[in-house]
């Protein structure tokens, strides 16, 4: 571990520590649950407030990615569309999301009124200003509106990424700027591989006297086993008051491979931590009932509960297996192609 590395853990460790008193009471055997979110049910949909912006937003956000996967496009605008119907306004997308096409299938949903009753998120890759703000005027055309809700500096996975988006002449130049011009209203940053580059992340923009609007990170019932968001990260979000944006609850799947925790289950975790929302992939109306049957049905999980739920996954969390994103390239989309950052 190098240095940068180590004094970035010590932080998260310290900042931890100094946020004990947010969580709440622990199980018998340790494990301490941080307190659900305060949450208004119109419905059978939940909405909670997204960090310190004071902007309502679904617990359960649509996933941009797996909008790319129906072969019909019609198939894909329609399950949108049924989607805020059913009351999620959370929209996910990326500006590299296949070749932009889920940006322009959510553009195209979007028509006929249906902008104003969302939330609309997007990331982008470009760590440069000009390659920022080139992918920031592409998303704007693609998802055919004149502003983005939250626009987020997409898969913070290095130890050097901070340090190239708020360098001189760094995408968060170009991010500024569009704010400024009003093409986007909240900032934030994704990633996926390690809580210490997180951790970095945060630091560095502190120096910049800057401060997240949000921050999205890998929340399931296996990562508090292994190379932890939720034990390192979370607690520093807490103490910020950043708006928390769940993602993997299901890891795409490969946790429920495991064979030890249910979709309901996943979804309930997430959902009990202190996420403003959750972004789970549908991409079926099957996929989407799913997710709402988890919201109709949900109650904040007991620290007896969470404990149960992680002494069940514990063995087969232990080593990273079932959370390829942080142990493979499988999720790396810049890794496999970094002209994307310019």
């Amino acid at each position: 571990m190098d240095t940068t590395r180590r004094d970035v853990l010590k932080l998260g460790i310290a900042v931890a520590g100094m946020t004990a008193g947010l969580m709440a009471q622990s199980s018998a055997e340790g494990a301490t649950v941080p307190p659900t979110p305060t949450s208004t049910r119109k419905g059978d949909m939940l909405y909670r407030t997204l960090g310190s912006t004071g902007e309502q937003v679904s617990v359960i956000g649509l996933g941009g990615y797996h909008i790319g996967h129906p072969s019909d496009e019609q198939e894909a605008i329609r399950l949108i569309r049924a989607a805020i119907d059913r009351g999620i306004t959370f929209m996910d997308n990326s500006w590299d999301y296949h070749d932009g096409g889920s940006e322009m299938r959510m553009g195209k949903a979007l028509r006929d009124g249906y902008r104003e009753k969302v939330f609309l998120m997007t990331k982008i890759d470009g760590r440069t200003r000009q390659e920022a703000a080139k992918q920031i005027e592409d998303s704007l055309k693609r998802l055919q509106t004149d502003h983005i809700d939250l626009l987020q500096h997409h898969e913070v996975l290095r130890m050097e990424d901070p340090d190239r988006i708020f360098a001189e002449g760094g995408a968060q130049e170009a991010v500024l700027q569009a704010k400024k011009a009003g093409k986007i209203r909240y900032i934030g940053f994704t990633g996926h591989k390690d809580p210490v580059v997180h951790l970095r992340m945060l630091e560095v923009a502190a120096k910049h006297h800057f401060r997240f609007d949000s921050v999205q990170l890998p929340l399931n019932v296996m990562d508090a086993h292994f190379r932890s968001f939720q034990h390192q990260v979370l607690p520093v979000l807490l103490k910020d008051h950043t708006g928390v944006l769940g993602m993997k609850s299901m890891a795409d799947k490969n946790i429920l491979d495991s064979g030890v925790v249910t979709p309901v289950e996943c979804l309930h975790y997430a959902m009990t931590l202190p996420t403003s929302v959750v972004i789970t992939g549908i991409e079926s109306m099957k996929i989407l009932n799913q997710a709402l049957d988890a919201v109709r049905t949900f109650e904040p999980m007991t620290a007896s509960q969470m404990a149960a739920l992680l002494k069940r996954t514990a063995i087969a969390a232990s080593d990273g297996r079932y959370e390829p994103f942080k142990t493979t390239e499988k999720f790396d989309s810049t890794a496999r192609n970094p002209q994307w950052l310019g």
